[in-house]
């Protein structure tokens, strides 16, 4: 939920083999990368074009001891789940991610 003016606690969890989320407005993931390794996050783009073009998946860099924000907008979730998928090159408790909404009015 998006926090007040007092903010709100980030809660990081580990990633596991493939993650799911409700991508939307202002929906952004966190991935904390305390591996010894840059790590690579994929996003499933479920989009098509012309009805058979697939659009290529998101993938996205986390430097070693780096925290990136990526925003999930609502065109990565699936049209039968509803949900947006993540999968991280090594993930365990090294590679932890937390999906937060921010608030575009204060």
């Amino acid at each position: 939920d998006a926090s007040g003016l007092l903010g709100g606690v980030v809660a990081f969890q580990s990633s596991t083999a493939s993650d799911t989320l409700v991508g939307g407005l202002a929906v952004h993931l966190l991935v904390n990368n305390t591996s010894g390794s840059t790590q690579t996050v994929t996003i499933t783009t479920p989009e098509v074009v012309e009805g058979i073009l697939t659009v290529q998946d998101r993938v996205v860099s986390v430097l070693t001891a780096n925290i990136k924000e990526i925003p999930i907008p609502s065109r990565y979730n699936d049209p039968t789940t509803g949900l947006a998928t993540v999968v991280c090159t090594s993930p365990g408790a090294t590679v932890t991610l937390a999906n937060v909404q921010g608030s575009a009015a204060l």
